[in-house]
């Protein structure tokens, strides 16, 4: 084989390696992002925001996602759920007389259904944080119920706003409970109207 061909080839060969491997580097972190916008939805563009920068937001996410793996989460026995599920009917039936008070309580058996789950639940940063990884979509409403709780504590909210509480807090609820999901507006507090009056 002539010489001038063998370089050719190798020269070929050399450009078509570097054009795969600059692909490669291109292609890495573009799945990442697209993996990680489509697993933290709208937390990833607050985490954007947050941190100013892409890649500090992504190196974060990607922590959260370790930390969350670590965690030991189980799912609930029948009776566990059903218990949870009559408890959330009550705190929905003691909204009517008291809506300040339903929604401090629906706050707290969330909070127990989180620690059951296997959740840490002693900061609420952090709380927020490991809920990220599977409930991002519904996190923005756990947000606002819990802006609502503090205003209600400070004597605030209108019964609307508490009735919204109690809505977003029953949407986390329901996916922790694996019973309905965070686009679900129906359900055990609508049936009756029982929250809204």
């Amino acid at each position: 084989m002539d010489t001038g061909l063998i370089i050719v080839i190798v020269v070929v060969v050399v450009a078509l390696a570097a054009v795969v491997a600059a692909g490669a580097a291109f292609a890495v972190p573009w799945q990442r992002r697209r993996r990680l916008r489509s697993r933290f939805g709208p937390e990833y563009d607050r985490a954007v925001e947050k941190h100013g920068d892409r890649r500090a937001a992504e190196r974060d996410l990607a922590e959260r996602e370790k930390r969350h793996a670590k965690l030991q989460l189980t799912p609930l026995s029948d009776a566990s759920r059903r218990q949870y599920e009559a408890d959330w009917e009550r705190i929905q039936e003691r909204f009517v007389d008291s809506p300040g008070e339903a929604v401090r309580e629906g706050h707290e058996l969330l909070a127990r259904l989180m620690a059951d789950r296997g959740y840490p639940t002693e900061d609420d940063d952090q709380r927020i944080t490991d809920l990220s990884v599977e409930h991002a979509g519904t996190l923005d409403r756990y947000r606002e119920a819990r802006a609502i709780s503090e205003r209600s504590a400070a004597g605030e909210a209108t019964t609307e706003d508490l009735r919204a509480a109690t809505m977003h807090y029953r949407a986390l609820f329901n996916e922790l409970l694996g019973s309905g999901s965070a686009h679900d507006e129906s359900g055990p507090a609508d049936r009756g109207g029982t929250a809204a009056r």
